[in-house]
């Protein structure tokens, strides 16, 4: 049996990661798990200006780019009917957002990881690298990819009618 009593959802706030959150929410609604939904904001001083660096310009740089992912993790994460499952929204600041999410996992006793993937070509792939294969390919526990665009099997309308009892209308 497959008992899922914590799943995380990686969010870049991109259309593949909307679809992995619908997928998640779906995941843990029917697995009475908690739903946690990460975005990893990106580290600039280390990534623009190198670890050694302080970039004395923008000290509220990075201040406001966490500032504005909690802002828009809680729009992401708002269940408006209070139907949906339990839900813990973090940002974390990372350099290696694949590491982040593997570390949070770990930390959390994550049973499934669910994230998007963009489904580059090589090129872009070889050139970009991918979070989602480093994940797959780190994580301790299962992870499931939805590409973009997807097959997708969560369809709302039809989950509302499968819920209704035989003979009652939807």
């Amino acid at each position: 049996m497959i008992a899922l009593k914590n799943i995380l959802v990686a969010t870049d706030f991109g259309e593949a990661a909307d679809s992995a959150l619908a997928y998640g929410r779906e995941l843990a609604q029917r697995f009475d798990a908690t739903l946690h939904v990460l975005h990893v904001a990106e580290n600039v001083y280390v990534t623009a200006f190198g670890a050694e660096t302080y970039a004395s310009f923008a000290p509220d740089l990075q201040r406001d780019i966490e500032t504005s992912a909690h802002r828009r993790l809680s729009e992401a994460v708002i269940d408006s009917d209070g139907s949906g499952p339990r839900t813990v929204a973090a940002v974390m600041t990372s350099s290696s957002p694949a590491f982040a999410i593997i570390d949070y996992a770990h930390d959390h006793d994550i049973d499934l990881i669910v994230m998007g993937t963009h489904g580059r070509g090589t090129l872009g792939h070889f050139l970009m690298g991918s979070v989602a294969e480093r994940v797959v390919r780190l994580a301790g526990c299962p992870v499931l990819t939805i590409r973009q665009p997807e097959h997708d099997f969560v369809h709302p309308d039809g989950l509302a009618r499968v819920r209704q009892p035989m003979g009652v209308p939807a």
